[in-house]
């Protein structure tokens, strides 16, 4: 996966798009009634049959508050175990979904009660590994169904016969999933700054990804695990980052990055456009065995810049702070810890959460990741990857108690594709490539020196790179 990848004109890829738009092939405007949000789990309305989209289980990781530190790698491992299981059920469901509809026995039979007993296996292992009992209660899984999906003979839904199944497209997204950014009100607002604000900015340049390195393992959620994402990554900056990557690989690892004092690692899920071509990983893990098709984009434009607090002076990150923003899960899982923003240039005060937006010509797709600024001040890593870090208040912008500000993450990625549906972000493989699931994964390997330079560059109110 680590080669140079050629882009292919603008030109070029819109004809491409437009065919398979107007062809109903290779398309996500096809008919697809796979699930849309994570808040729909009622009854279909009457007279309409609801179309089971995918597989929900609940996110055990978000149960565990406490994992003592010679034990989390462990559990970490059992937790991706517990992602491949729903990954393989998935499939299953999708190559039997008309049976699975029609035959609710076979459903429970063949896909669900055989998931719930791997579960459940697995729940048992994690209960021994932190002496308590098991977590039992998360073992069953529910077939969702998508209730705003068109049915048949509405606008919008097709014969079954997209060409989505025929290149292994078939689990989304889907034409609803997307809506033009004129459309959207303008809709950002940030807290006002104060007395004491570190106003200053100080931005890494880490490059594009130019050199192609991609790999569909987490070392943060799954580390000793490949493909422990089932999904591939853009990486920028270190490029030693796999699952098997320990803080000392990291520390030594070669980096993109302008700035040599600079080794931290950024990854996010690669974005591809489906316009039926076959991607070098078609048949690998993280791609098309995962239901991750089409060809991947390498961004137009980076920017890492990391920004100050707009109501008191930031302190230094500690080496090795591991920060996860957003969440691959959020379909299924809620929008609790969803921070998914999309939008197009020249439009970036309207920022889409749960949609991807349809830019006008001339406007290119961007993705933003604003990460947590504010940290415990102990732990560079938590059970659940999250609660050692935390957002400041949205209104006042303060860090919650006992939380401490540091240096903000955002990161904004550009993308040169063809107006309208027929891009997507890489997912899980029941996560169906909603835009709500994308997210954004950095380690701090700042050396000592640089990170001093960074926090007085925001303190001071400068402009640094």
């Amino acid at each position: 996966m680590g080669r140079t990848r050629k882009r292919s004109t603008r030109a070029k890829r819109v004809v491409a798009a437009s065919v398979a738009l107007v062809l109903g092939g290779g398309g996500l405007i096809a008919a697809n009634v796979y699930a849309s949000a994570g808040e729909g789990r009622g009854d279909p309305p009457a007279g309409r049959a609801a179309s089971l989209s995918t597989i929900d289980c609940p996110d055990v990781a978000e149960e565990l508050s406490e994992v003592p530190e010679s034990v989390r790698g462990a559990v970490d491992r059992e937790l991706a175990t517990l992602d491949s299981q729903i990954t393989v059920a998935y499939q299953r469901f999708a190559d039997n979904k008309e049976r699975a509809e029609n035959d609710p026995d076979f459903a429970e039979r063949q896909i669900l009660t055989p998931l719930e007993n791997e579960r459940l296996n697995v729940l048992q292992r994690i209960g021994l590994l932190l002496q308590q009992p098991p977590l039992e209660s998360l073992a069953p899984c529910t077939l969702r169904a998508d209730d705003d999906a068109p049915q048949e003979g509405e606008e919008g839904a097709g014969d079954g016969d997209d060409a989505g199944d025929e290149d292994g497209a078939g689990n989304g997204p889907e034409a609803s999933d997307f809506v033009d950014i004129r459309s959207v009100a303008p809709n950002v607002s940030t807290p006002r700054q104060r007395r004491g604000a570190s106003r200053g900015t100080f931005t890494t340049d880490c490059g594009r990804n130019e050199n192609g390195k991609f790999n569909p393992d987490n070392v943060i959620v799954a580390p000793g695990v490949s493909n422990g994402a089932h999904h591939m990554h853009d990486y920028v900056g270190n490029q030693a980052n796999d699952a098997f990557a320990s803080d000392d690989d990291l520390a030594r690892g070669r980096t993109t990055c302008r700035n040599q004092g600079d080794r931290s690692t950024y990854y996010w899920p690669v974005l591809r456009l489906q316009n039926g071509r076959a991607e070098a990983d078609a048949e690998a893990d993280g791609g098309g065995k995962d239901q991750n098709v089409g060809e991947i984009q390498t961004p137009d434009e980076v920017t890492l810049d990391f920004v100050g607090s707009p109501v008191s002076k930031v302190t230094a990150m500690p080496r090795f702070l591991r920060i996860i923003t957003g969440d691959a899960k959020a379909f299924t899982n809620g929008d609790a810890n969803a921070n998914a923003s999309w939008s197009c240039t020249g439009f970036e005060d309207r920022q889409l959460k749960d949609k991807y937006p349809i830019c006008p010509a001339g406007s290119k797709v961007v993705r933003t990741f604003r990460f947590q600024s504010c940290w415990d001040g102990r732990n560079t890593d938590s059970a659940n990857h999250r609660t050692h870090v935390a957002f400041a208040d949205p209104v006042s912008g303060r860090c919650g108690d006992g939380f401490r500000a540091i240096p903000q993450l955002v990161q904004r990625i550009v993308y040169d594709v063809p107006p309208g549906p027929g891009f997507a972000v890489d997912s899980f493989p029941e996560q169906l490539h909603k835009p709500v699931t994308d997210h954004g994964d950095f380690i701090n390997v700042f050396d000592q020196r640089l990170m001093k330079r960074l926090v007085n560059c925001l303190n001071e109110g400068r402009r640094c790179t």
